[in-house]
């Protein structure tokens, strides 16, 4: 059962509650360079990106954020530190959030013109806890960032917004270690019903991070815990898009667009499985449909997989045999089986739409 959450607006995409756990990424771009970032965030937009947040070094970089949210259809958040000034020009400028730790804005009357701005436009805040990035108190308290410091770090941070009657709240609680990160969420879970946003910070290069991602996000999604979410790999941000909606899909909680399951091959396999799944994996990436294909290699396993598939092949011999909802339709030779295959998926999706 999904954690009970408060709803917030960031947009037009609502977080927490029951609103659908949305997939995030973060551009890597020089925000003051508008075209490079317009184009990153367009190519994201077409991945499925639902939020986007950009860093803000400078006033400079602050300046340009009303043309780049001119220029994008999702919405944008302003990744702000140290500086309340850059809070403030983002606001003016038109963004739909922004990431902050009031801690590290400075005095008290800095924070409260910060939190009154986005109360005047309506804009949530959150909160970033970074195992890397605690206080130097809690580091000492608790002999290193543990969960339990990031845990009192962002209670904290939440006690200044709350003091100052805020509540359009989010919190992350990220470390690039994943039993830290789960502890932490899990023990603040229990204690605010603000929306979470989760992921593992420097999770590390597209391989090892995915995996690392998968891992933790799945188990706290697995947990009910989660309303929107960052894959954070050292890559191009598509693939962060890519990995969150798979790891959504894999935990049945949103499948956008169709899932291709295929066998890992042995020594029963008689046709190249690798090619086909990849190439039929490829053909039908873009398609808004949850459809279940199965690209299956033998005799064994291969006709009851395809069987349960919305779609599917059973390969031997140098031949497919093609299944469409239980039902064996067609025999095809090899190198018909891709584009069998792909053709048997628009029929069902044409039927369907009927």
């Amino acid at each position: 059962m999904r954690r009970k959450s408060r709803v917030i607006t960031l947009g037009n995409v609502k977080i927490g509650g029951d609103a659908p756990i949305s997939v995030q990424s973060m551009t890597n771009t020089d925000t003051r360079d508008v075209k490079a970032t317009l184009n990153q965030i367009k190519k994201l937009e077409d991945a499925g990106c639902e939020i986007i947040r950009v860093a803000v070094p400078d006033m400079d970089a602050a300046k340009k954020l009303g043309e780049i949210k001119k220029g994008i259809k999702i919405p944008l958040i302003a990744d702000i530190h140290f500086d309340y000034r850059l809070a403030l020009k983002s606001i003016q400028e038109g963004v739909d959030g922004l990431r902050i730790n009031p801690g590290n804005i400075g005095d008290k009357w800095k924070v409260k013109e910060v939190v009154n701005s986005a109360k005047d436009k309506g804009l949530p805040i959150r909160i970033g806890v970074n195992a890397g990035s605690l206080d130097k108190d809690l580091w000492e308290k608790y002999g290193g960032p543990t969960a339990e410091a990031m845990v009192e770090s962002a209670l904290m941070h939440i006690g200044i917004l709350e003091d100052m009657n805020f509540n359009q709240i989010k919190v992350s609680l990220k470390a690039s270690d994943v039993e830290r990160t789960v502890d932490a969420y899990r023990m603040l879970s229990e204690k605010v019903d603000y929306p979470f946003h989760i992921g593992i910070s420097e999770a590390g290069t597209l391989f090892s991070g995915t995996i690392k991602s998968a891992i933790g996000i799945g188990i706290l999604l697995n947990e009910g815990i989660g309303d929107t979410l960052r894959v954070s790999l050292t890559a191009d941000p598509v693939e962060e898009i890519k990995v969150g909606f798979e790891i959504l899909k894999a935990l049945r909680i949103r499948q956008t667009n169709p899932e291709v399951i295929s066998c890992p091959t042995c020594g029963r396999c008689e046709i190249d499985l690798e090619s086909i799944a990849l190439k039929i994996e490829d053909a039908v990436k873009s398609l808004k449909s949850p459809i279940r294909i199965a690209v299956m290699g033998c005799v064994v396993n291969g006709p009851g997989e395809a069987r349960e598939a919305d779609l599917g092949v059973a390969g031997g011999k140098g031949v497919g045999l093609i299944f469409r909802k239980g039902k064996a339709v067609k025999k095809v030779r090899e190198e018909e089986i891709c584009d069998a295959l792909v053709d048997e998926v628009k029929k069902l999706l044409a039927t369907d739409s009927h």
